[in-house]
């Protein structure tokens, strides 16, 4: 889990495999081995490279599904998508789709924010 989201953070913010280790006072070879398998960061580099990438460890550890959540925020959110929608539940269609939409809007300027 952590070599594939290592490595797609990495692409994901654009840093090639030497520009990663700058940020964390490693080397290329040492971000390939992570991103390869071949070993594993200590506690301290894995916090390094999670502020490097702008995530959480718990993210990079597979203990979380969005890479800005911790564990906990992310068991927060899954409930709350389940409160709203069973409060769109036996609504009428148009209703349903307004708010469908207003809280897509939402979301999308939340996302949008954490471009920032």
């Amino acid at each position: 889990m952590l070599s594939k989201r290592l490595k797609y953070l990495r692409k994901l913010r654009k840093f090639s495999q030497e520009e990663l280790a700058k940020k964390v006072n490693t080397t290329k070879s040492t971000i390939s081995n992570y991103e390869n398998e071949y070993s594993t960061p200590s506690n301290e580099v894995l916090k390094d490279l999670a502020d490097a990438l702008n995530t959480t460890a718990d993210y990079l550890l597979g203990r979380s599904e969005h890479y800005r959540l911790t564990e906990k925020e992310d068991i927060e959110a899954n409930q709350r998508v389940k409160e709203l929608m069973k409060l769109l539940e036996g609504k009428p269609d148009d209703e349903r789709a307004r708010l469908e939409e207003r809280i897509l809007d939402y979301a999308k300027g939340l996302t949008d924010a954490d471009k920032d």
